[in-house]
């Protein structure tokens, strides 16, 4: 006879209350949870107290959880939103920002570079996949079943299976790369399935099974306020828009470094002096903290870099782009620069042979500190105009071309939204683009981005889109920014 599922051992939980199948299902998942949660806060305490918030939480929605679902799924979702409610209220509670920072403790295959590199980003990674495509992802590396089994979760064939899992492995390492992590997608799925499921503690499984089977009322006022906390944002947010650890940005002007920390560095330069191979190691390694000055550094080569978190390290940096970064928009998985075209910077900035180093590793709202710290070092002041000038006007030319790229998930391997094409498209037609599409930034469009971002590659992925990008004039809305009086 073979082994209840993790369902029916729910079900039979939650009809009969039965405290051995409870126990079982705890047994088999902890290792999944404590993981998760031991990744995204680097801290084993931490970890265990996230680990067992869930299972509560999984106790108290025991009989609501519908017969369709993937388990390891839910616990994923559930663990994520945890760890944000955990990070957001320890945050709150000690602005101790060192206990977040990734690289304080390396758990598993210490001598591994690729794992250390990896492991940082690879819950958001996966949250940043679409929900089949984690699933089968969770499903193959981190459950180790076979393809056959996958696909009968999934409701898929074999095949299509492979296929799913090779397109996610291959976003997976669009992510990394764009993060500074180069590898393949054999040595990533390598990497996850080696390194992914640690050992909870000796005792864990029984502790939490009897505080979770009471539905909390053992568990401590810490636990309580955390489970509080995570259904609150299982509630209000959606996982891909989930709020994140915190998105920061650093920067160095004038004379005068500010550093928004309790913790102060012991020697700031031997991050931003880093070889241009090593750049990203600064936002791994820095503390946190929000420095701004005058670059002194010999090198004149220009290097930003920024990881999944949001930090930032730059160096060399001219006026111009210290002000799209001050003005810039953040959203929940990006700093949008301020694009040039619609950006006025007085002849005295243009002129200017200044650069500045920046490192930004806060994440207690850092644009805005950065913002205002970036226009103290620079002595400036902005205003906005409106000018009539040449633009784009984006709009839809094709509906079924459209409709095509919004909902076929398979055909294509990248997504973006409206205002992310737009920005690209202003920046590479060097023109403001008006979106008069009708879509919204929550609109994702599905498709496969060119190699290189050249204006001829670009006009034929807006007409594989289904849209035209059509000349005009008009008035637009222009920031100015100049020197203060």
């Amino acid at each position: 006879m073979s082994e209840p599922d993790d369902l029916a051992l729910l079900r039979e939980y939650a009809a009969q209350n039965s405290e051995s199948a409870f126990a079982e299902l705890v047994s088999r998942r902890v290792d999944f949870v404590y993981s998760a949660a031991l990744r995204q806060t680097r801290n084993p305490n931490l970890a265990e107290e996230i680990t067992q918030a869930v299972f509560i939480i999984l106790a108290q929605k025991a009989g609501k959880i519908s017969d369709k679902t993937i388990l390891t799924g839910w616990l994923f979702k559930t663990t994520r939103f945890t760890a944000l409610a955990q990070i957001r209220a320890e945050t709150k509670r000690t602005r101790q920002q060192k206990e977040f920072q990734m690289e304080n403790e390396v758990q598993s295959a210490a001598t591994d570079e690729l794992w250390n590199q990896m492991s940082p980003l690879l819950d958001e990674a996966l949250a940043a996949l679409g929900e089949t495509d984690r699933q089968a992802v969770l499903l193959r590396f981190f459950e180790n079943k076979s393809l056959a089994e996958v696909g009968k979760f999934l409701g898929m064939s074999e095949d299509t299976t492979r296929k799913r899992i090779s397109r996610a492995l291959e976003k997976l390492h669009r992510y990394f790369n764009r993060r500074g992590v180069s590898s393949t997608t054999a040595i990533i799925a390598g990497a996850i399935s080696t390194n992914s499921i640690q050992a909870a503690p000796i005792g864990l499984a029984k502790t939490i099974s009897a505080v979770a089977m009471a539905k909390g009322a053992m568990a401590s006022t810490s636990t309580l306020t955390l489970i509080k906390g995570a259904l609150k944002l299982m509630a209000w947010t959606k996982l891909k828009t989930a709020i994140l650890f915190g998105l920061g940005l650093l920067l160095t002007t004038g004379i005068t470094t500010a550093v928004v920390t309790e913790i102060t560095p012991p020697n700031i330069d031997k991050y931003l002096s880093l070889p241009t191979s090593d750049f990203y190691k600064s936002l791994v390694e820095a503390p946190p903290v929000l420095v701004v000055r005058k670059t002194h550094f010999a090198s004149k080569d220009c290097v930003v870099t920024t990881d999944a978190k949001g930090r930032m390290a730059g160096r060399n940096m001219a006026p111009r782009l210290i002000v799209k970064f001050a003005f810039a928009e953040q959203s929940a998985t990006d700093v949008r620069l301020f694009p040039d075209q619609r950006l006025i910077l007085s002849s005295g900035l243009i002129q200017s042979t200044d650069c500045y180093d920046l490192l930004v590793t806060i994440t207690n709202r850092p644009l805005e500190q950065a913002r205002a710290k970036i226009k103290e070092a620079l002595g400036i002041t902005e205003h906005f105009v409106t000018n009539r000038t040449d633009v784009f006007m984006l709009k839809i030319s094709d509906a079924a071309k459209l409709e095509k790229a919004e909902q076929n998930r398979i055909s294509f391997s990248d997504s973006s939204t409206i205002e992310n094409l737009s920005d690209l498209f202003e920046m590479n037609f060097s023109k403001p683009i008006v979106n008069e599409t009708g879509l919204t930034k929550e609109t994702k469009l599905h498709f496969t981005y060119p190699t290189n971002f050249s204006q001829e590659n670009l006009k034929k992925l807006i007409s594989q889109l289904g849209l035209e990008l059509v000349p005009t004039n008009m008035p637009v809305e222009m920031l100015v920014v100049e020197k203060s009086n």
